[in-house]
């Protein structure tokens, strides 16, 4: 079955958002405030000025040019704010896009909940397990809409391949992989002279929660993912999009246990996170893993796409645009006796010509655009979004104790109700971190 295309979900959408302006008065639209404008932040922004029932009222950074091209951006003209208290003091603002580095995401959506927007936080989540929970709470406390960043919750062809893969189309799933492949040798992100930051005060607005530390250039904004203080590197950055993926169509919460390997192989540069990295998590029946390659010459799989799932009917292989099934081609165990006289019989594996089911395909987008269209469409209806919370927080938490498992070299079960590695006490420890004063989660 054809996934549907990216124009007729935005044609869908685009319906459903007319008849709430019918409703509730043509010029009746959700004030929208930006927290973060750089890099994530910009495209998130462009995927919300695709709507008309939305407008841009305020903007946050650290940055005036990042600001000032919002604004540039913008219908209306967006007042200016270089502190996010202040932006969510704002009662012109509705909701909130959060798209600021992960460290900072616990406080800034906790506060915008407590402030009384609803909020569109960028994955991943959060940058510890500790502090998901926490916002999955307050979430729920203060009854606000939440859509969380991972954007292909929204898209149709993978929401076609979930419930495909679900309802057993492939069969028992007991092998899902993942990879992402980027050859960053031989400079990576290069070294960092010593060198004053743009100002003090803007330095330390940046590091917000995480410790104090000389200016590095290597840490402040794009290349904080590198950095395990700002972010859990490629493993939460691509690998959430993909652990979330492959979760949903494995229908599946939380893994039972987690071991990694990896490290510096290709680079030398600054960085503290693994530039090839392997992470295998026992999801219960089903292995799952994410590849971390320094190559771009070939795909991580036969297919060269960014995932697959391994059925005993067939295999799934889905990349940005399109998924496919492979089918398997049964097989059966044959005993036959050497002689008739022989007691000792030789056993074989033969495979059937007939496949075990029919080839399947899916084509789309993950375009971010209708995951917007979703959390606008949540802000009038108050109901669920693709990606709520708790969804985000198990996603997301699957690829932080992965990282644990990474940084520790230790194979770690997980007790998912209670959060913990019954296990290794030790590794506890990695689950959260004490802010750096005055700073508090609330």
């Amino acid at each position: 079955m054809e996934g549907q295309s990216r124009r007729g979900f935005v044609a869908a959408a685009g319906a459903t958002a007319l008849s709430y302006s019918r409703i509730l008065g043509a010029n009746d639209r959700v004030r929208m405030g930006y927290i973060g404008v750089g890099n994530r932040g910009d495209q998130v922004h462009d995927a919300f000025l695709e709507w008309a029932d939305q407008e841009t009222v305020a903007v946050c950074d650290l940055r005036d040019d990042y600001m000032d091209l919002a604004v540039k951006k913008s219908r209306a003209t967006p007042r200016k704010y270089d502190d996010y208290r202040k932006l969510l003091d704002d009662k012109g603002v509705d909701a909130v896009v959060i798209a600021t580095p992960d460290h900072w995401h616990a406080l800034m959506f906790i506060d915008a909940c407590h402030a009384g927007k609803d909020v569109y936080c960028e994955k991943p989540l959060s940058l510890t397990v500790f502090e998901g929970r926490r916002m999955v709470q307050v979430a729920e406390e203060t009854r606000r809409v939440v859509q969380v960043g991972l954007n292909r919750r929204s898209s149709a062809f993978l929401q076609e391949a979930a419930e495909f893969v679900r309802a057993g189309g492939i069969g028992q799933v007991t092998m899902a992989r993942s990879y992402h492949l980027v050859n960053e040798w031989p400079l990576g992100i290069g070294p960092a002279a010593p060198r004053n930051p743009p100002s003090e005060e803007e330095w330390d607005k940046w590091l917000g929660p995480a410790p104090k530390v000389p200016y590095d250039k290597n840490r402040m904004y794009y290349r904080f993912r590198w950095f395990y203080n700002y972010s859990g590197g490629q493993v939460t950055n691509f690998g959430v999009h993909y652990m979330d993926a492959l979760r949903w169509c494995l229908g599946k919460d939380a893994p039972l246990a987690v071991t990694g390997m990896g490290g510096k192989y290709a680079v030398e540069d600054d960085r503290e996170v693994p530039d090839t990295a392997e992470i295998l998590w026992d999801f219960g029946g089903t292995m799952v893993t994410f590849s971390q390659i320094n190559c771009n010459a070939a795909g991580g799989n036969l297919r060269g796409s960014e995932m697959e799932l391994r059925g005993t009917k067939g295999t799934m292989y889905i990349d940005m645009g399109r998924w496919d099934v492979v089918p398997e081609m049964n097989a059966s165990l044959e005993i036959s006796a050497r002689t008739p006289l022989d007691r000792d019989y030789e056993k074989s594996w033969s495979r059937s010509r007939k496949p075990a089911m029919e080839e399947r395909h899916g084509k789309g987008s993950i375009d971010p655009a209708p995951h917007a269209r979703n959390f606008l469409d949540c802000i009038r209806s108050r109901k669920q979004t693709n990606c709520d919370t708790l969804t985000g927080h198990l996603s997301t938490a699957a690829t932080l104790i992965g990282n644990v498992a990474l940084r520790t070299r230790s194979y770690l079960e997980w007790d998912a109700k209670a959060e913990r590695f019954p296990n290794n006490a030790a590794a506890n420890q990695w689950l959260s971190y004490k802010y750096r004063a005055p700073y508090k989660l609330g």
